[in-house]
């Protein structure tokens, strides 16, 4: 992308009025998307995202600059501007910079830009067929396929060159299913860290027949009643909860300046002893993994919170410098446009020993929350509210009747106090998180899970 000899020329600008540290990184993404409405192709795109971001810093003063323009000249001038914001001078730095290159367990074997939209266009439409099969009630269906090559390049005043290349592929399905003049709906989606061979994994009819029958089965059910009561959660995107709830308030940007209820607690005891919580952006092929952060630290296996006790947070190089520990590779940003800032990557709650009948079997009136959605929290507080996708009311240690407008309010700190119980079967959920760096993707998980008790709203 950009030759070494002009990132050291380029860094050296950026450090001519001062900075103790500056960083280019650029990027080519090639985006391509496929998706279908109602049996038709609605769209077919293809883009390219392309351009370099320079950040400096002083201290714990940090500028940041972008520019789409990647010849000489238009990076010089970028790293000028961002010098000028920093302050004034005129230092001459030479800069080093030496490769390095990471073994990337992360192999594709099929480049979806090389395909061509023939074969999204018939996935699509498989995953699309499966979910009208699956009931006449489906009125509805929209699904999509996007692929990701994402090119990235680190360069700081350290010494660091190094490349990185992260191919993802994503199938959704969302069904529409009507009864008695109403429609609720129901999704599903896979998402790797590879090419198209993940349709050697996974059947895209699968993603389509599990999307419609969630919106088949919620058509059919009743309201949900509120109240205080324990809750079953399902395993794999179940674990949006941790993520959302307690996963951004372990993250440097919120713990450096303390916004968060987990500032100044390494060592303590913040949750259940049944629950070890980890960040691993390693895991071969994971939708959330990264080879290196957008800062070029190497991924690592983060053990955020070990059988209850909290054990490190995820921190990028400004949270580094705020709290004085060393970057642990989370640092994301959805493009260059964007500012780093500590993210996840495969966020999750590590498997138990409990059996997941017995976790059932264990509440006399609850809820099981098979499938979540949405929902928003507070990191500085730890409120969360949650809508559960798909429910069902547990009656006498039985999954009894389905139920909808289910949603868990509560606040993180409380919320990982009261799982006391933690199945085996532990799985992951492809998802993308938003925040101040934009959106990038991750992965949630955990096995199914008990809270003891907590807030259901309903009706």
């Amino acid at each position: 992308m950009v030759s070494r000899s002009l990132c050291q020329e380029v860094l050296s600008r950026a450090m001519s009025t001062g900075a103790d540290f500056a960083e280019i990184f650029c990027q080519n993404t090639a985006v391509h998307a496929v998706s279908l409405v109602s049996k038709k192709v609605d769209s077919i795109s293809d883009s390219t995202i392309c351009g370099a971001g320079i950040r400096v810093f002083k201290g714990l003063r940090s500028v940041t600059a972008s520019t789409v323009d990647m010849s000489r000249a238009g990076l010089l001038r970028c790293a000028a501007s961002a010098a000028a914001a920093l302050g004034e001078g005129n230092e001459q730095r030479e800069i080093n910079l030496r490769e390095r290159i990471l073994p990337n367990p992360h192999g594709t074997a099929v480049v979806p830009g090389s395909a061509g939209n023939g074969p999204r266009t018939y996935l699509v439409r498989k995953a699309a067929e499966a979910a009208y099969a699956v009931s006449p009630g489906i009125v509805q269906v929209r699904a999509g396929l996007g692929d990701w090559d994402r090119r990235i390049l680190v360069a700081n005043s350290e010494g660091l060159y190094a490349r990185d290349r992260q191919i993802r592929t994503r199938l959704f399905c969302t069904a529409i299913a009507e009864k008695n003049g109403e429609t609720q709906s129901g999704s599903a989606n896979v998402g790797r860290l590879m090419g198209l061979e993940i349709f050697d994994q996974y059947d895209p009819a699968e993603i389509g027949r599990q999307a419609a029958e969630q919106a088949v089965v919620m058509a059919s059910a009743g309201y949900c009643p509120a109240g205080v009561m324990p809750v079953a959660i399902g395993n794999g995107f179940g674990g949006v909860i941790f993520h959302e709830a307690c996963g951004h308030s372990l993250e440097a940007s919120s713990v450096a300046i303390g916004m968060s209820e987990f500032s100044g607690k390494l060592g303590q005891v913040i949750a259940n002893e049944k629950v070890t919580a980890i960040d691993d952006g390693t895991i071969p092929g994971a939708w959330g993994s990264i080879t290196m952060d957008d800062e070029g630290t190497p991924s690592r296996k983060n053990v955020l919170i070990e059988k209850g006790v909290l054990k490190g947070y995820m921190i990028d190089r400004m949270g580094s410098r705020r709290m004085g520990m060393e970057p642990t590779g989370s640092a994301r940003r959805e493009d260059y446009t964007y500012t780093t800032t500590s993210r996840m990557t495969n966020t999750y709650i590590a498997a138990g020993e409990d059996r997941a009948e017995d976790i059932i079997a264990s509440m006399d009136l609850g809820l099981y929350a098979k499938s979540m959605g949405g929902g928003s929290v507070n990191p500085a507080t730890g409120q969360f509210n949650f809508a559960v996708s798909e429910g069902y009311i547990v009656r006498n240690g039985r999954i009894c009747e389905p139920v909808r407008g289910a949603s868990l309010v509560g606040r993180g700190s409380e919320v990982i106090m009261k799982i006391d119980m933690v199945s085996s079967d532990l799985e992951l959920g492809a998802g993308n998180c938003g925040s101040s760096s934009g959106s990038v993707p991750v992965n949630v998980g955990q096995p199914l899970i008990r809270v003891s008790s907590i807030t259901v709203g309903g009706r």
